[in-house]
């Protein structure tokens, strides 16, 4: 198994009704099932688009507990689109990291792991949708049709979904392992 090395520049919660878009917080306690309060809390959720396998509504495994995005990964995405920034909290992040670009590269099965012992196991790509484009079009009115832009922009430069694998307190600033799974998606 490959290492690196990256280090946290945020840690964001969803916890505003209605909205995916996050806010910062400076630590927090991670906990089976992701961040508590967070929209995409729990360690099941109701099936969904994503899972067009399942009926609309079944319990299953929430895969997506937390998301991570880098902030190489929102430099260029903001410069495919033409736009000064983009902040991860528009893209629905729980965690920027900096120092490793590839983020959105890892393979299901990878890990990150923090100080304290707490750890991430990576789910898979957090696929583009037109919603974070909705968010950014809103910042920057003066630029067309970002939304819409956005789904090729952010393909793979979103960020991946992970579960947590062991609870722990995480901290803005810490310095996180990234265990890369040698596995390759022959699909890919």
């Amino acid at each position: 198994m490959k290492k690196a090395k990256a280090n946290i520049k945020g840690i964001l919660i969803a916890d505003q009704d209605g909205t995916f878009v996050t806010r910062r917080i400076p630590e927090v306690q991670l906990e089976f099932g992701g961040i508590r309060g967070d929209r995409h809390f729990g360690v099941t959720c109701a099936a969904d688009s994503r899972q067009p396998m399942y009926p609309k509504g079944t319990e299953i495994l929430n895969r997506r507990q937390i998301t991570v995005v880098s902030v190489e990964d929102c430099e260029e995405i903001a410069e495919e689109l033409g736009v000064p920034h983009v902040l991860p909290e528009w893209l629905g992040a729980n965690l920027l990291v900096q120092g490793f670009p590839e983020l959105t590269k890892l393979t299901l099965g990878s890990r990150i792991m923090f100080p304290s012992g707490a750890g991430l196991i990576c789910m898979g790509e957090n696929l583009p949708c037109i919603f974070p484009g909705e968010e950014i079009q809103k910042h920057f009115p003066e630029y067309p049709k970002l939304a819409a832009r956005f789904v090729r922009a952010g393909y793979k430069r979103r960020g991946i979904v992970c579960a947590v694998e062991r609870p722990g307190g995480i901290s803005e600033g810490e310095e996180v392992q990234i265990l890369m799974n040698d596995y390759m998606n022959p699909m890919q």
